[in-house]
């Protein structure tokens, strides 16, 4: 039977929404720590010790025990993460970074932050992460680090790009800004290179009440730089040995992180079941998810899927209530704001097919059966149809 909304719109029934289902819901998250997150935050208000402190030193042990550090320094975000790790690296003006084209831009900010240039290489078309069979012949003498991205969760590729750097001295920054318990041959991404980083953004895995991110490392002289560096480089009060910044994590964000830590770990299991129900129940139909590579732990911060009809399958599951969300259309070396490297259409074709066709379906630990059913159900139903249309106007 037609709803009002129905009629109103003049729709069918089977083109009406069904369950809405929202690409990803904080407020369940909210919902299910209100108590203890309400705990920690008055705690903060109390103490009224608001910037860096106690909060985000208990913090900062715990995330470094998840992962498996000697040190982590919390920052203010991830992009300030990345900045400082860069400089610890020995990264500055007129240097190299070898990276990937298809990342959120604020992996390519902090290199330009740092007075480098990135250099590109593709990502490889089976885990979309950085493809170590380019990055050897892209080193120069400028080369000052190699930066993967453990992209939509999965760790990059990190043995063959250990050992080119090790090779040719060149430190690996880990972007794991999407990767919080993913791992890799058994230890946890963002251990194994020089530094790990982190972004505690809201729709993270774990997420902040709002800007946070972090370092990781095993190193203690580069611990104890970025220590520095995040508070106006002060060796002690009003001393400064260097350019520094205003980097700290606030206080309510180290208490936040914490309280939303210890339940990492099940909201992963919650995300790895939910990846693998939509695996199982849309392997059949034309569309292409990362595959989880050998050695690796995929945490699915996202889940991704590439289809060339894109967009009319975005469109069409939007009409039925299911939200999308696409990452990222445009890849980093055609953005208007790297233009001055000169690259050009073509030029890392695998990036640039995953920004045309990569479809981001809903999936967060709180989703319900009932709204994963509802996903599953629209996407069979439309890319099928859309499938039919595209071969019949091919014929």
């Amino acid at each position: 039977m037609a709803t009002s909304t129905d009629q109103q719109s003049g729709r069918a029934g089977a083109l009406a929404p069904r369950l809405p289902v929202p690409f990803f819901d904080l407020k369940a998250q909210f919902d299910g720590i209100r108590e203890d997150l309400l705990d920690a935050l008055a705690g903060v208000a109390e103490s009224t010790q608001y910037a860096l402190g106690p909060e985000v030193e208990a913090f900062e042990a715990a995330f470094a025990d998840f992962v498996g550090a000697r040190h982590c320094v919390g920052v203010n975000s991830g992009t300030s993460a990345l900045h400082l790790a860069l400089i610890c690296a020995g990264v500055g003006p007129g240097d190299e970074v070898i990276t990937v084209p298809m990342t959120f831009i604020a992996t390519t900010w902090a290199i330009s932050y740092a007075g480098a240039n990135p250099v590109f290489a593709d990502v490889d078309p089976v885990s979309y992460t950085m493809d170590p069979r380019q990055v050897e012949r892209l080193i120069t003498r400028r080369t000052k680090a190699i930066l993967p991205v453990h992209l939509y969760g999965q760790p990059a590729d990190l043995g063959p790009l250990l050992e080119i750097g090790s090779r040719h001295g060149i430190p690996v920054i880990e972007d794991a800004a999407q990767a919080h318990g993913a791992g890799y041959e058994g230890r946890g991404a963002g251990t194994l290179g020089l530094c790990g980083c982190f972004s505690f953004y809201p729709g993270k895995n774990l997420g902040a009440l709002g800007e946070a991110g972090a370092v990781v490392t095993d190193d203690t002289r580069v611990a104890d730089r970025l220590r520095a560096l995040r508070d106006h480089a002060q060796s002690k009060r009003y001393h400064h040995d260097e350019l520094g910044f205003n980097y700290r994590m606030d206080a309510i964000q180290g208490a936040a992180l914490a309280v939303k830590l210890r339940r990492l770990d099940s909201w992963t299991e919650a995300r790895r079941r939910l990846a693998s129900r939509y695996l199982q129940a849309l392997g059949d139909l034309p569309m292409q998810p990362p595959a989880e590579a050998t050695g690796r732990r995929h945490v699915w911060h996202l889940f991704v899927a590439l289809h060339p009809k894109r967009d009319l399958i975005r469109q069409k599951l939007e009409e039925r209530g299911v939200q999308t969300a696409l990452h990222y259309p445009i890849p980093v070396h055609l953005q208007k704001a790297y233009a001055h490297l000169g690259h050009r259409p073509g030029d890392f074709p695998v990036s640039e097919q995953i920004g045309r066709e990569c479809l981001s379906l809903p999936l967060f630990p709180e989703m319900t059966a009932e709204q994963q059913d509802a996903v599953i159900a629209a996407v069979r139903e439309v890319v099928p149809e859309i499938s039919r249309a595209r071969d019949t106007i091919d014929e």
